[in-house]
């Protein structure tokens, strides 16, 4: 799994680096920090939402939308997807 999300956050760095028009992901840079951390709010109440009332597809698509966005937070503030790895290591040593 680890190769799908260091592949998907060098999409997100590259159209930081290089937006391309019509990129939902160069929008989002473009919008600032305020929107990508509502899209990251967004997407945790729709996961949630799903978990509770919708299908397990459901579930899992929500989960992968909330995925992406918060690699773009992440992104957007300069941190990688590793770092959020270390702490998850570092919690359970």
């Amino acid at each position: 799994m680890g190769d799908v999300i260091d592949r998907l956050q060098g999409i997100i760095e590259d159209r930081k680096a290089n937006p391309a028009a019509g990129s939902y992901t160069a929008s989002l840079f473009a919008a600032g920090l305020p929107r990508m951390a509502q899209k990251v709010g967004e997407e945790g109440v729709e996961t949630a939402i799903a978990a509770l009332s919708e299908s397990d597809e459901r579930l899992v698509s929500e989960m992968a939308d909330l995925v992406y966005h918060c690699l773009v937070l992440l992104t957007a503030k300069g941190h990688a997807w590793g770092e959020v790895e270390a702490e998850l290591a570092r919690r359970f040593r």
